[in-house]
């Protein structure tokens, strides 16, 4: 059983013959449907199913040359909204399954960003057909959570908000530079971290860790594409799984300047999800790569 599952409003689907069958109902049902050749004899498949807004479950697996379906593995999904990136975008096949993570270099994480691949029958079909690398694409991403906590916002007058923006620009601009090789601006980021540390291990002494960290992004475990997660709220809605009945916080987040969206089940979250306060948690990382119209 995928464990975010539940995240999507399925906590009490732990019953393996409750699993396939809603795997089968998937199937036989689901209103959007994918295909695409990725050998002589099979077509590689792909049902998903919306279960509320914008989540839902997604089937994969392959046609043989008999057109017999072998099912393969199955994941939950958020389609998430907006463009969250604009930089390049590449793409790998995990080991065990036809699935595939993708790797975002952004200058506002700090780390090569890992997703889980949403979209891939695109990917697989511009692969099969010798037309990658595709430019101009844009990256839009979503996350699943199963525990998380809302924490108060830090408070900031208009003058300190302006402030970090600027300030958040100017080191973007200097982690660029330091990508191309500037050595002024490499001593810069590394004066600037330096400063950071002094500064923030003289006021942990007498200040709580969530007062002077606004935000942060740090991956999480063993597997590449989840992280620990701070994030303002900048949106939210509640939904509810048509299936289940549970209910479903859906938030727009702003984590180091990047946006997503992510969805936690309202049993999972600790505290009352608002404007302004802040999301932590840790989140499985999903990805939509934008390919431009032809």
């Amino acid at each position: 059983m995928h464990k975010y599952m539940r995240a999507i409003g399925f906590s009490r689907l732990i019953d393996r013959r409750e699993q396939q069958k809603l795997i089968t109902n998937i199937i036989l049902s689901a209103k959007h449907r994918s295909y695409t050749s990725n050998g002589e004899d099979t077509i590689l498949a792909e049902f998903c199913e919306d279960f509320a807004d914008n989540l839902g479950v997604s089937v994969c697996g392959e046609f043989d040359a008999e057109d017999k379906f072998t099912y393969d593995y199955f994941y939950p999904y958020l389609r998430g909204k907006g463009v969250s990136s604009y930089e390049d975008v590449s793409v790998e096949r995990h080991a065990e399954k036809e699935s595939y993570a993708g790797i975002c270099d952004d200058i506002k994480v700090g780390v090569s960003l890992i997703f889980y691949l949403q979209n891939m029958i695109p990917y697989v079909k511009a692969q099969y057909m010798n037309l990658l690398p595709i430019k101009g694409t844009t990256l839009t991403l979503s996350a699943l959570s199963i525990k998380g906590n809302i924490i108060l916002p830090i408070t900031k007058n208009e003058r300190e908000v302006q402030r970090v923006k600027k300030a958040s620009h100017n080191r973007n601009q200097l982690i660029a530079a330091a990508r191309q090789g500037d050595e002024d601006a490499i001593e810069s980021l590394t004066l600037e971290d330096m400063d950071t540390y002094t500064s923030i291990s003289k006021k942990i002494l007498k200040e709580d860790v969530f007062s002077l960290v606004d935000t942060y992004f740090m991956p999480y475990g063993v597997e590449c594409d989840q992280y620990s997660v701070l994030g303002e709220i900048l949106e939210y809605t509640v939904t509810k799984n048509k299936m289940t009945g549970e209910q479903i916080y859906l938030m727009k987040i702003s984590c180091n300047d990047l946006q997503f969206d992510l969805a936690i089940n309202t049993i999972d979250l600790y505290g009352e999800p608002q404007i302004g306060r802040r999301f932590k948690g840790i989140i499985w990382m999903q990805g939509y790569i934008n390919y431009p119209v032809a």
